[in-house]
């Protein structure tokens, strides 16, 4: 029976080389000499670290340009408010999201029970797993979930026919 997975997985290795390149562009760029501005990436959260609100403003701005030309979808990072960190410094935590939320993984199965297509879902861990008899309602399902869930940065994978 054909069934394929509905993912949320970042490329972590390519999001890794993307702060390495932010905090290298960072400590050579003329604005930032003599600030505290930095970035960490540990544990999937990435850290950003800078004297005040605009320079975090500045940092998020490199991340990003970044992790587009490594091709990460933007929508996988989650960002938290901005703290004060002892003394002037301000910080700002950005999880990167891995794996799909409960409340997600019930929005996509709603979605695809009530589409009245001839496929089930079922949760299966931080995935949902999509099965059908026909090759085509399958790759409707993925349309629709595509169509209806435009926040989150789903992928399929483990296409099985």
């Amino acid at each position: 029976m054909p069934s394929f997975d509905t993912v949320c997985e970042p490329n972590l290795v390519e999001v890794k080389n993307a702060v390495d390149n932010t905090a290298k562009e960072i400590g050579t760029r003329f604005d930032f000499k003599g600030t505290s501005a930095a970035i960490e990436f540990k544990d999937k959260e990435i850290t950003l670290i800078g004297d005040a609100d605009f320079q975090l403003v500045q940092v998020e701005d490199i991340l990003t340009s970044k992790l587009t030309k490594r091709n990460v979808d933007v929508r996988f990072l989650d960002k938290g408010d901005v703290q004060k960190a002892g003394g002037d410094k301000v910080k700002q935590v950005i999880k990167v999201r891995n794996g799909i939320e409960t409340e997600q993984a019930k929005k996509i199965t709603r979605i695809v029970k009530d589409s009245k297509l001839k496929v089930q879902a079922a949760i299966q861990g931080d995935a949902v797993r999509i099965t059908g008899t026909k090759r085509d309602d399958l790759q409707a399902a993925m349309a629709l979930i595509r169509k209806d869930i435009p926040d989150m940065p789903l992928s399929f994978n483990n296409f099985r026919d």
